[in-house]
């Protein structure tokens, strides 16, 4: 089992974001030394619709390079730098095998147990997005030092967890994006992010 990444989000810890902070283009001469794990760990390599920042279809990265990450994160290689290191960090993957939760289209697991087994790693409570009884997110939430906090969803800080649109019982569902086949056995979108 593999845990992708998806993005490292800042927002204002009460359910909103920023968006299109600035009009820099993003580069991909400037993370070519990062390529192989962006490969590996962050599969969506291409957007299949119109990007509101980015003008058009084309790497899902350009859409994600962070340019809402700055001050805290001040450059197009410093972002995704970050976001790998903060992934392998909180290794999710890891995490959920070492918990005994394996992919499969077919197995129901608890969802508390899930929310627990990460609550016991990493310290904080992820919030985690279903669609038909499946995993199709999971949200590990950080302060600006990257030290993790809880999901939250709004400004009384009610805690994400509890207004899951999971199920009681959800599958980790086996999926393996176009292309990488090989590469990938299973994957579930994990955004990060920032308050």
């Amino acid at each position: 089992m593999v845990v992708a990444e998806d993005g490292l989000w800042p927002d204002y810890n009460d359910g909103t974001w920023p968006a299109c902070c600035t009009r820099s283009r993003f580069d991909e001469k400037e993370i070519s030394s990062l390529r192989g794990a962006l490969e590996k760990y962050w599969p969506s390599l291409s957007c299949s619709k119109a990007s509101s920042c980015s003008g058009g279809k084309g790497l899902f990265w350009a859409h994600e390079h962070g340019t809402c990450s700055y001050p805290v994160v001040r450059d197009e290689y410093g972002y995704f730098l970050t976001t790998l290191n903060v992934y392998f960090k909180y290794n999710v993957t890891k995490i959920l095998s070492e918990a005994g939760y394996v992919a499969s289209n077919y197995e129901k697991y608890p969802l508390g147990g899930i929310i627990s087994a990460i609550q016991n790693a990493v310290g904080a409570t992820p919030q985690l997005v279903c669609s038909h009884g499946a995993v199709e997110e999971l949200r590990l939430c950080f302060y600006k030092d990257f030290k993790p906090r809880d999901c939250v969803i709004n400004s009384s800080n009610e805690v994400l967890a509890s207004k899951s649109s999971c199920p009681r019982y959800i599958s980790l569902p086996e999926y393996v994006p176009m292309g990488l086949e090989s590469a990938i056995p299973w994957v579930l979108d994990s955004e990060v992010f920032t308050a």
